[in-house]
């Protein structure tokens, strides 16, 4: 009608607002404009006010909807990405394609949708959703839908309507779930930025778009607390603070507490930081308490199959997320990926090249896998290559789709077995500062790889492995650990290995005299390596002697081998002398063997054994009441342990010296020092004994409970198979109570102290516990019988252990109740028991009833 008749104006402003009306703005105002020009060329008129209030009505509603969006209110609350919402902030005033990359259910579409809403008010904002859309060709239809659009009418392209839609003024667009139709969604971005200069673009996949001018924001999984932080600390961590937000709203009385943050982080630890997964464990605790949660990870897919009944299918349980980025796979890259599963901890392309299965380069698959979010770089490496690391949800989602596990484990320990053969000479000397740190890295495979020779009875893998790992799993430090794995090996037959067993046998028997561990059985499968000539049988003999108390053979033992022509077996002799007289209380004798042994050492710049001879130097110097000597010992023992890796067990000794010299606050401050500093379990856990001790000194018991907790916590499952922890744990627990006045209580955790002590060689750990035990009789008034247990715990010591804050204390007391002469003769009395009297007087004492008429 406007064709045939120009100049009508009612008929113009009836086709200004047909063609709005089907989104067709741009149009609209174009014939607006073109009629406007017209009529001032022909006539020197204006439109009419009717036309001209048409064309205002279209104005006012573009610019309504242009200023308008169909993001949804958020239900929940967002937790922990201030840096990432900055990031995307930036990025989108710089570039105009933002792509959030990450795996799946780590929260890219809610950190897009609260980075876009910001700018709602200002600009139209719009959020298509693409998950659901089967068929690439739908995508742009799919973004009409969402901006409001149902048709593309008169046979217009979609894309040309988008265009219309969003050119006239300054827009936002967010693209969710990217990652199934990458190429549709790659030339719909640049076709609507190539005519759209004022839209950005913020798109969330699993991979980027791969488009010119693309930047990227990758979205890492929610930060964790620190390694052993208390409730403070767990609730300052943004996936602390997730996890604790879904439960409270499943189960209004749940509480971060001293007794299960630890719990608490080890979920989150567990579940890679990973949003939807926290949530999913979050929710749970409306039916089961979170210690249970954390048990039931074990089958984490299982345990996290109830989501959000509104969320796409893909969202609502663990495993759906994870099968969604599996199918997005190749058949290359899930055989490899697969495959990947196997390895401990993180990777190179090198061993990835010789353990996985497939026909391209390692690296190449590594980077797509990458790209695709299933693998992360870590930024833990070796300095001579890049490492990967795959989280562990995809891992044991790997594991299960893994079809010959047997081939590539197998494959996995034979390749682990060369780099540690290859490593093991050059363990002994100088050469480990350069050494230890590459087998370090690859410190989780290693125990895979030994776990899993032993379990398939491959005796001759897993006794090579043992035996080259042997002296790196001592210097390590974790001695219970290395124990049971070099324990493994050596149970398995035989067979050709046996000339292999010996640096594993000397190794296994060291680790257990420093960890306490006796197992009588595998003690005795030792004895066969001990007439060996490989410089390592030197000590199996005086180890076992001194593993089953014969005392007196050991020191035999080692003065039969002591000219030794190997200059690091006699470095290890004296070593193994000083820890057999530490044993039989002879503490000076001991001091003497360590300083002999810390000469050696260092001559042969062999700087574990260097640096674990001062460090038994400053405990036993602390135990014989010089905390100065003890001081200047552990302080010599940390750079070289510094150089090692790990001074952590130093700084501890070190505070414990600082409590004896009466300086509570300089040992405080090593003991905060060392938990804030990311140590291993083992250390973190006495580090929050000690502290807790310092807190019971102090009279702040609250705070003593709660360390005691944390350090229950802080060891992990290692606390079911490590009896020295459990043996400290149930003292400083017993000490705990004493305090409270709970006697049947202390004798309670004392029974199970003293029975954990009982399993190990550490007559110096029955000996702290019978000083403990000494409390009970003390509180009910029986000061003679306490000084016995006194002197008795100091005969099974071989020192007093006088400046220890809670002996001295005790003693104190005694002295005020019994006079010095009575005190004296006391202590007397269990100063000349022999060993199994000793035991005998503790196991009295624990088994009487209490007496509460003091």
């Amino acid at each position: 009608m406007t064709a045939a008749h120009p100049d009508r104006e009612r008929a113009r402003a009836l086709l200004l607002r047909a063609l709005q009306s089907t989104g067709r703005t741009a149009e609209a105002l174009s014939s607006y404009e073109e009629f406007r020009v017209a009529l001032a060329e022909k006539l020197g008129a204006d439109p009419s006010p009717e036309l001209r209030e048409a064309h205002l009505a279209v104005l006012r509603e573009e610019t309504t909807r242009l200023r308008g969006s169909n993001l949804r209110a958020a239900l929940t609350s967002f937790v922990g990405r201030d840096a990432e919402l900055a990031l995307v902030d930036r990025r989108l005033a710089e570039h105009r394609l933002v792509t959030l990359t990450g795996p799946g259910g780590v929260g890219k579409t809610r950190l897009a949708t609260t980075a876009a809403s910001a700018l709602a008010g200002e600009q139209a904002v719009w959020f298509a959703e693409l998950a659901s859309v089967s068929d690439p060709a739908d995508v742009p239809q799919a973004v009409l839908d969402a901006l409001g659009h149902r048709t593309a009418p008169h046979g217009r392209d979609a894309l040309d309507r988008l265009t219309d839609a969003l050119s006239p003024a300054p827009a936002v667009l967010v693209l969710d779930n990217c990652e199934h139709h990458l190429d549709a969604v790659a030339s719909l971005a640049d076709g609507l930025l190539g005519s759209c200069p004022d839209l950005r673009l913020l798109a969330t996949s699993r991979e980027p778009l791969g488009l010119l001018g693309e930047a990227l924001v990758p979205v890492p999984p929610l930060g964790l607390a620190s390694t052993g932080a208390d409730a403070a600390g767990v609730l300052v961590s943004p996936a602390g603070r997730l996890f604790v937000d879904r439960a409270r709203a499943a189960n209004p009385d749940f509480a971060v507490t001293a007794g299960n943050a630890g719990v608490v982080a080890e979920i989150c630890r567990r579940l890679d930081g990973l949003p939807l997964a926290i949530e999913l464990a979050g929710a749970r605790i409306r039916s089961l308490p979170v210690d249970r949660v954390l048990a039931l990870l074990d089958d984490r897919f299982q345990l996290l199959n109830q989501g959000n009944r509104a969320a796409l299918p893909r969202h609502r349980t663990l495993r759906a997320v994870v099968d969604w980025s599996w199918d997005l796979l190749d058949e290359a890259e899930r055989s490899v990926a697969a495959a990947l599963a196997v390895f401990g901890g993180s990777m190179t392309a090198a061993a990835v090249d010789r353990v996985c299965p497939g026909d391209l380069p390692a690296a190449v698959v590594l980077s797509a896998l990458v790209d695709k979010s299933l693998l992360a770089v870590d930024s833990v490496h070796d300095g001579r290559s890049i490492r990967y690391r795959m989280p562990d949800t995809i891992r044991e989602y790997g594991l299960e789709k893994l079809a010959d596990a047997d081939r590539v484990r197998a494959a996995h320990a034979r390749y682990f077995r060369e780099i540690a053969e290859q490593a093991a000479p050059h363990l002994r000397g100088p050469e480990q500062l350069e050494w230890a740190p590459r087998l370090a890295a690859d410190r989780d495979n290693f125990r895979v790889a030994l776990r899993f020779a032993c379990g398939a009875g491959d005796a001759d893998t897993a006794i090579r492995l043992a035996t080259a790992l042997a002296y790196y799993l001592t210097m390590h430090g974790d001695h219970a650990e290395a124990a049971r794995l070099l324990r493994m090996a050596l149970e398995l037959p035989a067979g050709a290995t046996e000339a292999n067993r010996v640096p594993a046998t000397a190794a296994y028997l060291l680790n257990a005299v420093l960890s306490g561990e006796v197992v009588p059985e595998a003690i005795g499968r030792c004895r066969e390596s001990a007439g060996s000539e490989h410089p390592s049988g030197a000590v199996v003999e005086p180890l076992i002697a001194l593993l089953t108390g014969d005392f007196d053979a050991a020191l035999a033992a080692i003065d039969r081998r002591q000219p030794h022509p190997a200059p690091l077996a006699r470095a290890m002799l004296s070593f193994v002398r000083a820890l057999v007289n530490g044993n039989r209380g002879a503490l000076r004798q001991t001091c003497d063997d360590l300083a002999a042994a810390a000469e050696r050492f260092r001559a042969l710049g062999e700087r574990w054994g260097m640096v674990s001879s001062l460090t038994y130097l400053g405990i036993t110097r602390t135990m014989l009441g010089d905390p100065d000597a003890a001081i200047a010992a552990l302080r010599c023992s940390m750079a070289p342990a510094r150089e090692l890796g790990d001074d952590h067990h130093q700084r501890i000794w070190l505070a414990t010296a600082y409590a004896h010299a009466g300086d509570a606050e300089r040992a405080g401050a090593e003991l905060r020092g060392v938990i804030g500093s990311e140590p291993a379990a083992q250390h973190l856990a006495l580090a929050r004994l000690k502290l807790g001790d310092l807190a019971r000194g102090d009279g702040d018991l609250r705070a003593a409970d709660e360390q005691y907790d944390l350090a229950w916590w802080a060891v992990g499952p290692r606390r079911d198979v490590d009896p020295v922890f459990r043996s400290l744990h149930g003292m400083a627990r017993a000490r705990l109570a004493l305090a409270r006045g709970a006697c049947e209580e202390a004798r309670r955790d004392l029974r199970s102290a003293l029975a954990a002590a009982s399993k190990t060689s550490d007559l110096v750990l029955v000996a702290a516990i019978g000083s403990a035990i000494a409390e009970l009789p003390a509180r009910t008034g029986q000061f003679a019988a306490a000084a016995e247990l006194l002197g008795a715990a100091g005969a099974l010591r071989g020192s007093p252990d006088a400046l220890n804050p809670d002996i001295a204390r005790l003693t104190g007391e005694l002295r005020a109740a019994l006079g010095d002469p009575a005190a004296v003769e006391a202590t007397a009395r269990g100063n000349d028991l022999n060993h199994h009297e000793i035991l005998g007087l503790f196991e009295h004492h624990l088994a009487a009833p209490a007496d509460t008429g003091r």
